[in-house]
């Protein structure tokens, strides 16, 4: 089962923005190195906690930073775009960055009404929910499938980074996004830490799973929240920012990821009923491996997606290390081969 990165760049509070972005062309460098398969970037607008606004560009940073593993988005919310503008761009990166490069396309505004309203260029009226047209035409550009009477054709013919083309994906929380990845022989990316009901949803994915000349077998990853720590209570504590500021989001307040102390503190304000619905993997590694083995196992998955919203970014980093170690990720084991000889 292969491990991958989903990155929100988290900004914490007493922090900027900025040093976000840094911190995740760091982290992309240290999960590279460890041996992780894959790093995408998510795309949120207009908000105090994330700094991925632009995840094409973060790409480009963490794919210069790294040497091995695939970089993509997870995902570009299409709704947002002309299809040509997101095929130029993922089209020079593919350039760039050959078989690399990959372009998870997703539905959802990954914001408020109001900011989508001010990312609208047309303002006058709502944009119209025609997403697959959208997603059809972008497959279309990328893979060179307009018929030659279409007035886009040479668009395609001219997209900048050819002949390379990134590798395209579905990201889903719903029933209908498996309905058009399996529809359109895509691999599918599904957000359990979104929605934690996906089990049923894959397994209709892969039933009603059309084979075609992108992906000849249904392929399913899940991106779930996976916090690692030495102890299951050290993983607790880290894990109580992420919390608190997921608490004050379903109550419509927007912040940054809270300190430790801090989440803690409000935790304890908080009536200790049942949870959110969301499923977090939180824990020593040993705990974490058997969380995120049961995860795979449900979703029949081929691959996971981790995503840790963590106030400290040295934790953060040693959350992803612990994860490649109790996995044995290659790189995670050849960082270590310097220590065991020093010490033979």
């Amino acid at each position: 089962m292969r491990l991958s990165v989903l990155d929100q760049a988290p900004i914490s509070e007493g922090s900027t923005a900025a040093q976000a972005l840094g911190r995740s062309v760091d982290l992309g460098r240290l999960t590279d190195s460890l041996g992780y398969h894959r790093y995408w970037v998510a795309e949120h607008h207009g908000t105090p906690s994330l700094a991925c606004a632009a995840p094409e560009i973060l790409i480009g940073a963490i794919a210069d930073a790294s040497e091995r593993m695939r970089v993509g988005s997870g995902g570009v919310m299409l709704p947002h775009y002309s299809p040509l503008k997101v095929a130029e761009v993922f089209s020079i990166l593919s350039g760039l960055h050959p078989e690399r490069i990959d372009l998870g396309i997703g539905r959802a505004p990954g914001t408020d009404p109001m900011t989508t309203m001010a990312l609208q260029r047309d303002r006058s009226r709502p944009a119209p929910d025609d997403f697959i047209e959208q997603l059809v035409e972008l497959l279309a550009l990328l893979e060179g499938r307009l018929p030659e009477n279409h007035p886009f054709t040479r668009l395609s013919r001219s997209l900048p980074g050819r002949p390379e083309r990134p590798e395209p994906w579905l990201l889903g929380s719903s029933p209908q996004s498996a309905l058009w990845a399996a529809e359109l022989g895509l691999p599918y990316s599904f957000a359990d830490f979104i929605n934690p009901n996906g089990p049923a949803i894959a397994a209709d994915y892969r039933g009603r799973f059309v084979d075609s000349e992108r992906l000849g077998a249904p392929l399913v990853m899940a991106a779930v929240v996976a916090i690692c720590a030495e102890t299951d209570e050290e993983a607790e504590r880290v894990a109580s920012s992420m919390k608190m500021m997921f608490s004050l989001l379903r109550q419509g307040t927007l912040i940054q990821v809270p300190p430790v102390e801090k989440a803690l503190a409000y935790l304890e304000t908080r009536p200790r009923g049942p949870g959110s619905g969301r499923r977090a993997v939180i824990g020593s590694p040993a705990t974490v491996r058997a969380g995120l083995e049961e995860v795979a196992g449900e979703y029949g998955a081929d691959e996971l997606m981790l995503l840790a919203t963590i106030f400290d970014h040295d934790a953060r980093r040693r959350s992803y290390e612990l994860i490649a170690e109790e996995f044995g990720l290659a790189g995670a084991a050849t960082a270590a081969e310097p220590d065991r000889i020093a010490s033979a």
